[in-house]
């Protein structure tokens, strides 16, 4: 299959030392390797991004004006509502109940999610009809609170520069301060891609699914590289269906109902981890799966990070599992000469990291973890389901490009836009997602299957 297209582009350890996770919630390991993942209390609150902030905002670090202004005292909402005294729990969580009215317009129906910065809940807005809205509601803790402020800003941004949504990523509806919680208003959305596929016992989504996801994807973050801005979380637990609405069929051979999305119309989430060009960059950032080999092997990282992990992504999209199922360093490079070759040498030389011997990975093929890497995972080409159809060859191609070792070779999302994967979506304009006001492209990124 020839290769189209692939052309150029301090660690802060105080986050560990508070024991959270800084790059977002770790899924449970298939596998029977044991590692160091940590756990989320909900699985659920990763639908609006409950997982992530950027380690520079838990540890203190200052943050350049410019695009990202520094934020005052005087930005901030505060509540003047009166009333009952607010309490907190012993975590730093608000304690609500149903009917509880919030800033004197929501009202509050129930929990959607949970996790180690605050709570995700549905709420109705009585000031505009009962209109369902999600807001997330940070702790009532400082460093949250900053990171909050963090990732608001970003939101400002992306608003400001698409102001009705067209680059497919999760609008703020408000944002304010009650009695010390951060909360955000979001339009309610469905599932995550990750949660359907879950509830869909991994069940592959359809090549044509496959393929408007991810040029939904590509179009939302190519929005955001334009702007300078890097996800640096890209997952499929961060991909929300707009409606996870599905229609139900019988499997007589598997014995089980089947689900079948209705509409494949996506929305990026999570902010919290987004960085300006012009800004600090973390030297680990992305949950571990779609963690690009230039972060792990500590040699800076732009905006091609991002690229990589939509990479993994659409390989999941199409087999129903993680591309790359681990959570450590040495294993994770193995997994990846396994199965796309052998690292260069040009990045073996230029790492600080230790995971080398005389140019070689420090790996022991024979070790229990070796046999499982050889046993489990195989060249890329090999995971193809209809090696004979265009379009799932088109499929692998574009997937190969994106996991290209170095990142200058690694395909841009522009380039992406005029790959043969995404045909059927191209127009007479060539730079995807640049231009706020093509209809075209409008109409194309809205395509259902």
């Amino acid at each position: 299959i020839s290769i189209l297209l692939c052309s150029e582009t301090m660690r802060v350890d105080y986050l560990q030392s508070k024991n959270y996770n800084p790059v977002g919630e770790w899924r449970m390991p298939t596998s029977g390797i044991t590692s160091n993942y940590i756990p989320s209390s909900s699985t659920t609150a990763s639908r609006y991004g409950l997982g992530a902030y950027r380690s520079g905002a838990l540890s203190g670090s200052s943050h350049s004006n410019g695009l990202s202004e520094s934020w005052s005292n005087s930005d901030l909402h505060e509540s003047s509502e009166q009333g009952p005294s607010i309490v907190d729990d012993a975590d730093g969580h608000l304690i609500y109940h149903p009917g509880d009215i919030l800033q004197a317009r929501y009202e509050v129906v129930s929990t959607l999610g949970e996790g180690t910065f605050g709570k995700v809940i549905e709420v109705k807005d009585v000031q505009k009809g009962d209109e369902k809205l999600a807001l997330k509601i940070i702790k009532n803790i400082e460093k949250y609170r900053e990171a909050a402020k963090l990732e608001i800003n970003v939101l400002e941004k992306i608003k400001e520069k698409d102001p009705d949504g067209q680059f497919l990523c999760v609008q703020m509806k408000e944002w304010f301060d009650y009695h010390g919680h951060m909360c955000i208003a979001f339009d309610m959305l469905g599932l995550s891609v990750f949660d359907f596929l879950k509830d869909n016992h991994y069940l592959p989504y359809t090549i044509d699914q496959v393929r408007h996801i991810s040029y939904q994807l590509c179009y939302a973050v190519n929005f955001l590289h334009e702007n300078k801005l890097t996800h640096t979380d890209l997952k499929p637990e961060n991909i929300l269906f707009v409606n996870s609405d599905y229609e139900v069929s019988y499997n007589p051979r598997k014995k089980r109902d089947e689900r079948n999305i209705k509409n494949t119309d996506i929305r990026l989430i999570d902010f919290g981890s987004a960085t300006f060009d012009h800004e600090h960059h973390s030297t680990i950032v992305s949950t571990r799966h779609y963690r690009a080999p230039e972060v792990i092997l500590e040699m800076g990282w732009a905006q091609p990070c991002d690229v990589w992990s939509i990479g993994c992504i659409m390989f999941e999209l199409y087999t129903g599992f993680t591309l790359f199922q681990t959570h450590d360093n040495k294993e994770h490079l193995a997994m990846m000469e396994r199965i796309l070759g052998t690292l260069p040498y040009r990045m073996i030389k230029k790492t600080k990291t230790n995971f080398f011997w005389h140019g070689r990975l420090d790996w022991d093929p024979t070790s229990s973890a070796g046999r499982y890497v050889r046993e489990n995972c195989r060249p890329l080409y090999h995971y193809i389901t209809d090696p004979e159809n265009t379009d799932h060859r088109d499929l692998f191609d574009l997937v190969w490009c994106m996991l290209k070792y170095c990142p200058k070779e690694r395909i841009t999302l522009r380039e992406a836009f005029r790959h043969p994967f995404f045909a059927r979506y191209n127009t007479t304009e060539e730079d995807g997602g640049s231009r706020a006001g093509n209809q075209d492209r409008e109409r194309s990124h809205s395509i259902s299957r």
